[in-house]
């Protein structure tokens, strides 16, 4: 019973996603809240960006501003619980070694934890560091400016490759996946970098 009751739930579920994703646009903003808000789609966002610029290469820009916008919704409103609960609610939830881990790095990279993987399209953890960032009390502004600098150079460079490469986009992104994840790691290291140095240089100048 319990079985039929969940087969029934997911194609429900699958309905109302196809559904969305016949919407165009319009469905790619809904469910771009969806993914960024906790429930991850099995199509994933990304490949809804190229689908939607290789079917309309003339909205391809509009679609992605769009998923941009959606993803920070659902972003923000994971933020905002975890401001609102604080350090208890991360603790409830870093539980696991892996979770608790993954805070550490937060606390030690700040914001740079939830700029990579909002800017790659690839599969990276990205909802313990935005929890993070709302429970240990990262300002609204720099959190609203990380995700759509991030989401803005994923999506729309998607929405540019759907466009220029049609069908062939997907192949590409796997294809140069290991590139991406290498200019991911050069850029984590310059940006760490450039930060620490602000922060040394602004300590100096206060002592």
């Amino acid at each position: 019973m319990y079985n039929k009751t969940l087969y029934q739930l997911e194609a429900r579920l699958r309905a109302l996603f196809n559904t969305l994703i016949s919407w165009g646009p319009a469905g790619l903003f809904l469910l771009a809240i969806v993914d960024s808000g906790g429930v991850p789609l099995p199509a994933g966002i990304d490949a809804l960006v190229v689908l939607l610029a290789v079917a309309n290469p003339g909205t391809a820009y509009w679609s992605a501003l769009l998923a941009v916008l959606g993803s920070l919704i659902g972003n923000y409103i994971l933020y905002a619980i975890a401001r609102k609960g604080g350090r208890a609610y991360l603790d409830a939830r870093a539980t696991s070694g892996f979770a608790l881990k993954v805070r550490d790095w937060f606390r030690r990279y700040g914001l740079l934890t939830v700029f990579i993987p909002t800017m790659l399209p690839i599969p990276l953890p990205m909802k313990i560091f935005v929890l993070s960032a709302g429970a240990l009390g990262v300002s609204p502004a720099a959190f609203v400016g990380v995700v759509v600098v991030g989401r803005i150079l994923r999506y729309v460079g998607l929405a540019y490759l759907g466009a220029q490469l049609g069908v062939h986009s997907m192949t590409y992104l796997k294809e140069h996946a290991w590139h991406l994840l290498g200019f991911a790691a050069v850029l984590f290291a310059a940006l760490y970098l450039m930060v620490r140095a602000v922060e040394r240089r602004r300590l100096s100048s206060a002592t």
